[in-house]
């Protein structure tokens, strides 16, 4: 296959959706998917519909936006109060609500606050604006951080001095660790995310079969990909195994440069995730070596990644991040929280399930 038509082909996702019928054997078997596209796309396709009424599609904590912490956007809000920062972020994030507002809302009143679509482009604010301190919020997972730490290795080549970065950067696979561990979703197996898989490899996933006996499959993202993905998982249900369907993309050890170039600025760490609570060694931190990088350390802040309790809202976010409840279990869903008026991240978030929800279904 060489054309996006192609992973779309009606007659073959029929074909498919009846090989999934046909292998679904057990009753109540239950899949997670940990990537806010694959969330988007089941629901964009209907490919839920497509699954017998056993398999049970779970969404995770996908979206690297939903699960930064409340405390790291009350950072966010700290810095964009001084009348010399100018906050560079990816759109996403400046509608997340702090503990009392947020960026989009500051911006209206006195904050700089600048989208950017890369890390990179942090660089060139700052040049421009040479006479104030330009902060770059670092959210992500393991596909944005090598072009993160690309970033901070160029400014430290061009000796840039008013260049800052606040890191919420976590690592998946200690995630989904997590979620295996968690009793009550009773998971008998993970589709692994396609972008993320690429830079750390499928192997990385290895653990998960070894240890705690769950299938896992890293897939693609269009309509024909995940239906694979998830004949594969029930395929192999019984004899726990990485499996790769997304072999176009991800290799078994993944993207080598990728991971050389993340570990030589950063570190592991503990790190909080909204509804997660901390889990060890989730996270990434700046070296000390580039710690005059380093937000945290330049404006002597507490670690920006500790979790914080449930919003006063009412917003059920954290158990949507679990896969404890679907969106519409919600009671704030489509009533008072919708995209027009988002009151928790997985609902702003374009990666978010609640997002996906409401624009589906």
């Amino acid at each position: 296959m060489k054309y996006i038509d192609e992973f779309r082909d009606k007659k073959l996702i029929q074909k498919l959706s009846a090989r999934i019928k046909e292998a679904a054997s057990q009753q109540n078997i239950n899949f997670m998917e940990v990537c806010g596209t694959h969330t988007h796309n089941i629901l964009r396709f209907g490919l839920d519909k497509l699954l017998p009424p056993g398999i049970r599609l779970i969404s995770g904590p996908g979206c690297p936006v939903c699960v930064s912490t409340q405390d790291y956007i009350d950072k966010a809000l700290f810095l964009a109060e001084k009348k010399d920062v100018i906050i560079a972020t990816f759109g996403d994030m400046l509608r997340v609500p702090g503990s009392r507002t947020s960026l989009e809302k500051q911006r209206a009143k006195t904050a700089n606050v600048r989208v950017v679509y890369s890390a990179l482009d942090a660089i060139k604010v700052a040049q421009d604006n040479p006479d104030k301190k330009i902060v770059f919020l670092a959210v992500g997972f393991e596909t944005t951080v090598p072009t993160i730490a690309l970033s901070i290795l160029t400014a430290k080549k061009k000796n840039i001095r008013n260049l800052f970065f606040l890191c919420a950067l976590k690592l998946i696979p200690p995630a989904m660790e997590y979620l295996a561990k968690d009793k009550r979703l009773k998971l008998d197996g993970f589709l692994c995310p396609g972008h993320v898989s690429a830079v750390i490899g499928a192997q990385a996933y290895r653990f998960l079969a070894e240890k705690y006996r769950l299938i896992c499959c890293v897939a693609g993202f269009e309509p024909l990909d995940i239906l694979e993905g998830i004949y594969f998982l029930l395929r192999h249900i019984d004899h726990p195994q990485v499996i790769n369907q997304y072999s176009r993309v991800v290799t078994a050890s993944g993207n080598k440069k990728a991971q050389e170039i993340m570990y030589q600025v950063f570190k592991v760490s503990d790190s909080g995730w909204r509804g997660l609570g901390v889990i060890p060694k989730s996270g990434l931190r700046i070296k000390d070596e580039f710690s005059q990088f380093d937000s945290e350390k330049v404006f002597c802040l507490e670690p920006a990644n500790r979790p914080t309790g449930q919003p006063a809202n009412r917003c059920k976010c954290s158990d949507v991040l679990k896969g404890l409840l679907t969106p519409p279990q919600c009671p704030l869903f489509s009533r008072k929280c919708r995209p027009d008026n988002p009151l928790g991240p997985c609902m702003i978030s374009n990666e978010g399930a609640c997002n996906a929800y409401y624009k589906y279904r």
